[in-house]
């Protein structure tokens, strides 16, 4: 029930704004507006070590203060490599993404670093001990952006070929960064929702704030996408539904939505990644946006 009565209230609030997409962009409506939480959230505990030969412990900068990471190795060849910067589900916190994970649910992005392709993760504000805390899809969509902002600047990475990715609340995150940005040569959104009021009380999104949810809800501002945006998901179970709204009202030719035929939200991550991975590696991403690669992806 609490589902249907919050897609009930959004398209309240989307109605005729988002059937014909609004006017103003995600980057012009967050200015000058403070992100209000219902609570401040904050993990004290730093991230686990990871194996030194598969990533490193890095930090980056943030408006909060040094945000920590995991960074696979970049190649000492001289060459310029491309990287897709991470963002995992759940709680969005790093963790284990090198333990062996069974394909049908694997959540660790390791077919990008597999095939090649430098592989981020960065953490974000109030989570794995860092500064500041969770604002609940506001503040983060930020610390990806200087998340990137770094990356572009190591020696060893391509900053034409950085990409970004992420699954579930990760890609509901990276989604609204697209709207916001277009730091990216390129986007992958697995399975994200249209407004993350969705997930229940997971994040601590302040419901008194309207105007602060409209921010947060990536359906209002898909007018917004400027570099290519795949959103994909599996056609069974997961947030089918949500791809489809966005489908239906999106009349951007930025977005590309695409959904895998006998996959469901987890089974679709691993097959779809190794396509993604490859095409990055081999510099032929341009064929991925019709979306044809991944439509029988689990079959």
């Amino acid at each position: 029930m609490r589902r249907i009565a919050l897609l009930a209230s959004t398209f309240l609030i989307a109605g005729a704004a988002a059937c014909s997409e609004p006017a103003t962009d995600l980057t012009s409506a967050r200015a000058g507006h403070k992100p209000i939480v219902a609570a401040e959230v904050r993990q004290s505990d730093p991230p686990p070590k990871p194996p030194a030969k598969l990533m490193s412990v890095v930090h980056y900068p943030s408006a909060v203060g040094a945000i920590s990471g995991y960074l696979t190795p970049i190649p000492e060849d001289g060459q310029r490599h491309p990287a897709i910067v991470w963002v995992s589900g759940g709680d969005l916190a790093i963790g284990d993404f090198w333990s062996p994970k069974p394909r049908e649910n694997d959540q660790s992005a390791a077919a990008f670093r597999e095939r090649g392709v430098v592989t981020f993760y960065p953490s974000l504000r109030g989570l794995n001990g860092n500064p500041g805390h969770s604002e609940a899809f506001y503040g983060e969509v930020d610390d990806l952006v200087a998340a990137t902002r770094w990356l572009k600047q190591q020696p060893g990475i391509d900053p034409a070929r950085v990409y970004l990715g992420g699954h579930s609340t990760g890609g509901t995150l990276v989604l609204l960064a697209s709207e916001y940005s277009d730091e990216w040569a390129g986007v992958f959104s697995f399975g994200p929702v249209i407004d993350p009021r969705l997930y229940g009380d997971m994040f601590p999104i302040e419901t008194k704030d309207k105007p602060g949810i409209k921010l947060r809800a990536p359906i209002h501002w898909l007018a917004s996408v400027r570099k290519p945006t795949l959103v994909i998901e599996g056609s069974e179970r997961g947030n089918i539904v949500d791809l489809n709204e966005m489908k239906a009202v999106s009349s951007n030719p930025q977005l590309h939505f695409v959904a895998g035929a006998g996959c469901d939200h987890f089974t679709i991550l691993r097959p779809a990644s190794e396509i993604i991975a490859d095409a990055i590696h081999a510099g032929v991403v341009d064929a991925l946006w019709t979306g044809e690669k991944f439509t029988n992806v689990c079959g």
